[in-house]
C-alpha cells in the first residue's frame, strides 16, 4: 500500500486539472485544504471534495477550510450566511456570559452544518490567540477576547459546536500569535516578551485546550525561547513549549508553508518544518511547482505522527440532529445587538 505523506495541500481552481489529479494520486497527501478560489456553487464544491478524496482513495480524508466568521470566511452567501467576527461573540460574552457561550457554540454548530453539506470535515477554528493593543490586525477581531480566560471559555464552546456537528477543529496559532506586530503572511514577526509573561497570557488558552486533536503553529519568533527560528521551524518551541509546557500531544500542523514569514526555498522550509517536530506540513496556494518541491521533501506518516493522524481520523462521526432553522433564529437574535 502506498502510504499517505505527511502533508495537506491546496489545488488551483474549481476543478482538478489532469496534472493535479495525477500528482495527488502519485504523492498521496494526507488531506487537502480549500480556499475561495475553489468555491463556486454547491454542486461544484461537493464534486471537487469528492474528486480530491478519490485521488487518494480515502473516503474520509480530511478536507480543511478556514471558516471563522468575519474577515476569514471562505464560504459566503448564498452558500452559507455571513457570520460575525469572533470578537463580536466575545463582546456578547463580556455582557452576558451564558449568552456569549451559547453564541459561540451556535456559530460553530452552524458552521459545521454549512460545511458538512459539501463533505468538508475540518474547520481551522477556533483562533485561541490573545491579541494585545498595538498588535498587527492579522489577528485582531478574529480573536474572541483580550482576556485569556475568555478565550478559553469561548474556544471550548466553539470546539464543542464543531464536533457536535461532525466537523473536527484545528486550534490556532499555537503557542500564540496575538503579540505579533507584523502580518506573518508578509514578513516574520518577532515577539520580545519574556517567557514568564507569555506563559501567563498567550500560552494559557492552548494549555487549557491541549486535548483538542489538531493544532496549527504560529510563524512567530519568540526571542526569549528561540531567537533564531519561528515556532513552526523551532525544535525548542515545539518540544519545550508546545509538547511539554502546554502539553499538546495531538497532530501538529504547520501554518502555510508559502507564507513570507518563512525563509528559504521550499525544500529548505519543508525540511526545517519536519526537523522541528511538526507532524504534517500545510501548503495552501495550489502552485504545482511549489507542491512538487514540498512533496519531494515530505516523509510518509510514521511513528507518533501516524498514530496522531489515525487518532484524528477515528474522531470523525455523524452529526447530532438539530432543528437548523430554530438554531439560526436563536443565533441571529443573540448577536443582533452586536452588529
Amino acid at each position: 500500500m502506498n502510504e499517505s505523506k505527511a502533508m495537506i495541500l491546496g489545488c488551483g481552481g474549481l476543478t482538478l486539472s489532469d496534472d493535479e489529479r495525477a500528482f495527488f494520486r502519485a504523492e498521496r497527501p494526507w488531506g487537502f485544504i480549500l480556499f475561495s478560489r475553489n468555491l463556486a456553487d454547491a454542486a461544484q464544491i461537493s464534486d471537487l471534495v469528492a474528486d480530491l478524496r478519490d485521488c487518494i482513495g480515502t473516503a474520509d480524508a480530511p478536507v480543511l477550510i478556514d471558516q471563522e466568521g468575519g474577515r476569514v470566511q471562505r464560504i459566503r452567501p448564498p452558500l452559507a450566511p455571513d457570520y460575525p467576527a469572533p470578537s463580536r461573540i466575545g463582546a456578547l460574552y463580556n455582557d452576558d456570559v451564558r449568552a456569549g457561550l451559547r453564541a459561540a457554540w451556535l456559530m460553530s454548530r452552524l458552521h459545521a452544518q454549512d460545511l458538512s453539506r459539501f463533505g468538508i470535515n475540518v474547520d481551522c477554528l477556533p483562533v485561541l490567540d490573545v491579541p494585545i493593543s498595538g498588535g498587527d490586525k492579522v489577528i485582531g477581531d478574529r480573536a474572541y477576547s483580550t482576556d485569556p480566560e475568555g478565550v478559553v471559555q469561548l474556544g471550548r464552546e466553539a470546539v464543542a459546536g464543531l464536533m457536535d456537528g461532525g466537523v473536527l477543529p484545528v486550534v490556532k496559532h499555537i503557542p500564540g500569535h496575538g503579540r505579533a506586530s507584523v502580518d506573518s503572511h508578509h514578513e516574520l514577526p518577532i515577539v520580545h516578551e519574556t517567557r514568564d509573561v507569555l506563559s501567563a497570557t498567550d500560552f494559557v488558552p492552548f494549555k487549557a485546550m491541549a486535548s483538542v486533536p489538531m493544532a496549527m503553529t504560529a510563524h512567530v519568533v519568540y526571542a526569549a525561547i528561540d531567537p533564531d527560528c519561528p515556532a513552526t521551524t523551532s525544535h525548542l518551541v515545539i518540544e519545550e513549549v508546545i509538547r511539554r509546557q502546554i502539553g499538546f500531544d495531538g497532530l501538529l500542523l504547520s501554518d502555510d508553508t508559502s507564507m513570507k514569514a518563512l525563509s528559504g526555498d521550499f525544500a529548505t522550509k519543508t525540511g526545517a518544518i519536519f526537523d522541528a517536530g511538526c507532524d504534517v506540513i500545510l501548503h495552501c496556494n495550489g502552485v504545482m511547482g511549489e507542491m512538487v518541491e514540498v512533496a519531494a521533501n515530505t516523509p510518509v506518516l510514521q511513528g507518533k505522527s501516524e498514530s496522531r493522524a489515525q487518532a484524528v481520523i477515528s474522531l470523525f462521526s455523524e452529526a447530532e440532529a438539530i432543528d437548523e432553522d430554530a438554531l439560526r433564529v436563536e443565533f441571529r437574535d443573540l448577536v443582533a445587538a452586536y452588529a
